[in-house]
């Protein structure tokens, strides 16, 4: 079923919103939805406790104790506001009954039209196209790190263990091929709650270790102004705070998908309900763990707090749990990658469909019969062009595989736009709050704010690209 569409016909009948008590279908004659606070949660969780939450440690080390874990919940806060703004837009008008937004772009386009309809579509898809290259470096760094692990194991601590991260890149491609071409997001519901069980699992991983090595040492380590000045030069001291910010900000950002995701949901309750909830129950969930594991993990190394928490080589035993947590971080990016990208697939297709409608390369589906199992729907469009997407961002992993910079990079550019920006703009013209009004200044100044925050972390991410640039070789990446 394309995007779009208000009405179906089944069966030679009219099956739409002016046919009562149909229970099969929605208010906007699609098929009735069937997510539920649940699958909500799984979905943000999935998107929300990404790989950014090994970055934690490395991002609290820049900051220090203070600044730190203020900065954390001060995002966490900011994220669920805004999702609430957001969430409200879904359906413009009533919340209850009035007409749906399936996607980002249909909401800010019904709200706030025009220019700004394409401004927000470059950012959205630029983002998404840029998570998928920051997930498939992650995804390899966890699979190196396995490979070094059992190195380390068998040779000692100290052997060179040099592993290329190219073959790695390239096994998850071939991954997120298959896994590409399930069609729709609202059937990769299975894939997101396997995914949010193994991020849990990784970040608890992570968080135990950091336990442990604090109550093997004794010491809880750091400072309260974060990284020394010596260890690092002043300059590289602001840098890497404002770094920090965007990897914080890139722990957090969801919104993207946020409208995509209330479109699974079932009413009655309202999805604005639904969403509320689900997105207090994630973010709660998420701010927990990353304080959990942003504070233990620099109490444990201080300084020296590694960018990646359990692929760094701070710890090296048991390395048969180092390498339980780097396999539920690869299994998780495999969903996450999904759940990011799902948006972006149909915003193709949808274009595509309605550019050439006779097109039977782009609309014919051929059905392939699954033993046991519905008969698949394998659409030559779709094969092809998300085939050649995932081999796109592939290749550009290949060549700029730097995790911790390409966080901050992603968390500064989509921060404030998507997250802040946006939603705070749309609810302003949704519920008519004038202008001057204190309630208009108090939202205008924290767009402001969030603004400055996404300009210095991003200074900060660039600073550190060209810093890895000036001893990088395309395609060598080791470790």
């Amino acid at each position: 079923m394309t995007m779009g569409e208000n009405k179906h016909q089944f069966q030679g009948f009219d099956v739409s919103l002016n046919v009562p008590g149909s229970k099969c279908f929605d208010d906007d004659g699609r098929l009735k939805r069937t997510g539920t606070v649940w699958t909500a949660s799984a979905h943000i969780i999935t998107a929300v406790i990404g790989s950014g939450v090994l970055s934690l440690a490395w991002a609290t080390a820049q900051l220090g104790w203070i600044a730190g874990p203020t900065v954390m919940f001060l995002f966490s806060f900011v994220t669920y506001y805004t999702s609430t703004l957001l969430a409200a837009c879904y359906r413009s008008g009533d919340p209850d009954s009035g007409e749906r937004n399936y996607t980002y772009m249909d909401a800010v386009r019904a709200n706030l039209g025009g220019f700004q309809v394409k401004i927000c579509g470059a950012i959205q898809y630029l983002n998404l196209f840029g998570v998928a290259i920051g997930y498939t470096i992650a995804s390899s760094i966890s699979m190196m790190a396995i490979k070094r692990s059992n190195c380390f194991h068998s040779k000692g601590d100290n052997s060179p263990c040099i592993v290329s991260s190219n073959p790695y890149m390239i096994a998850f491609g071939v991954m997120e091929i298959i896994f590409s071409q399930i069609p729709d997001f609202d059937q990769i519901w299975w894939l997101s709650i396997v995914a949010a069980v193994m991020s849990f699992t990784y970040s608890s991983v992570g968080l135990g270790l950091g336990i442990a090595k604090v109550a093997e040492t004794g010491k809880i380590r750091g400072s309260l102004t974060g990284i020394s000045i010596g260890y690092v030069t002043p300059m590289e001291k602001i840098w890497r705070s404002f770094q920090a910010l965007g990897a914080i900000a890139f722990a957090y950002s969801y919104s993207l998908i946020l409208i995509e995701i209330q479109n699974t949901v079932k009413s009655p309750p309202s999805e604005y309900k639904t969403m509320k909830k689900a997105t207090l129950l994630s973010v709660v969930v998420t701010t927990l763990f990353y304080m959990f594991c942003g504070c233990f993990g620099y109490a444990a190394f201080g300084d020296l707090s590694p960018g990646n928490l359990l692929t760094g080589f701070g710890f090296f035993n048991p390395y048969w749990l180092l390498d339980i947590a780097n396999a539920a971080i690869v299994i998780h990016l495999v969903g996450a990658y999904q759940v990011y990208c799902q948006p972006l697939f149909a915003f193709v297709e949808k274009t595509a469909s309605k550019q050439f409608p006779d097109s039977k390369f782009i609309t014919k589906e051929v059905e392939i019969p699954i033993p046991g199992f519905k008969s698949f729907k394998l659409n030559l469009f779709r094969l092809v062009w998300r085939t050649v997407f995932v081999i796109i961002t592939t290749i550009i992993s290949m060549l700029m595989p730097f995790f911790n910079d390409i966080v901050g990079i992603l968390g500064a550019f989509g921060f404030w736009p998507l997250t802040v920006y946006f939603p705070v703009e749309m609810y302003m013209v949704q519920k008519k709050i004038p202008k001057w009004s204190p309630r208009w200044i108090c939202l205008q100044t924290l767009s402001l704010a969030c603004l400055v925050i996404s300009v210095a972390a991003a200074a900060g991410s660039f600073a550190g690209v060209a810093s890895d640039l000036k001893v990088y070789k395309p395609f060598k990446t080791s470790y």
